[in-house]
């Protein structure tokens, strides 16, 4: 008799891409959801709505839309960030999206996340979250850059 003590796990579990109780509980509240993904270079944030037949993007964002908008700094910065999340806030606003919540899957909720968040509870969509855990006005007005710049 052959007993077998391996447990199969999900393969988007095993490649670290989807928290299926997140997603779940995501799945079950049917309200559209923020996603934010940094790269090395870059910023996406998406408003996404859950369905049936797979997720529909209401808006998004790349953060060298910013470009179009006279943005000359760094594209994965704080400000970039913060300003990537303003541009999808009022972009969703226009969809008639005013509502949402954040959806990190197995991300890490980084100052660059927040940083986003903020511009997008800055642009008018309500969004639960805590003051305490966004990035204070210096930092997104980047003084901290403009000190070290002059170093």
């Amino acid at each position: 008799m052959l007993i077998v003590l391996y447990s199969p796990s999900l393969k988007r579990n095993r490649q670290r891409k989807t928290n299926y109780r997140k997603r779940a509980a995501l799945l079950i509240s049917r309200s559209p959801f923020i996603t934010v993904k940094i790269s090395d270079q870059n910023v996406t944030s998406q408003v996404l709505k859950a369905t049936r037949s797979g997720d529909v993007v209401i808006s998004s964002v790349h953060s060298r839309e910013l470009k179009n908008h006279g943005w000359k700094g760094s594209m994965n910065s704080l400000p970039a960030c913060y300003l990537t999340g303003l541009l999808v806030g009022k972009k969703s606003l226009e969809k008639g999206t005013d509502a949402a919540i954040l959806y990190t899957g197995k991300d890490p909720f980084t100052t660059r996340v927040a940083a986003c968040l903020k511009g997008i509870v800055a642009a008018g969509v309500n969004v639960p979250v805590s003051d305490e855990s966004l990035p204070r006005d210096d930092r997104i007005s980047g003084e901290h850059i403009a000190k070290y710049a002059k170093i």
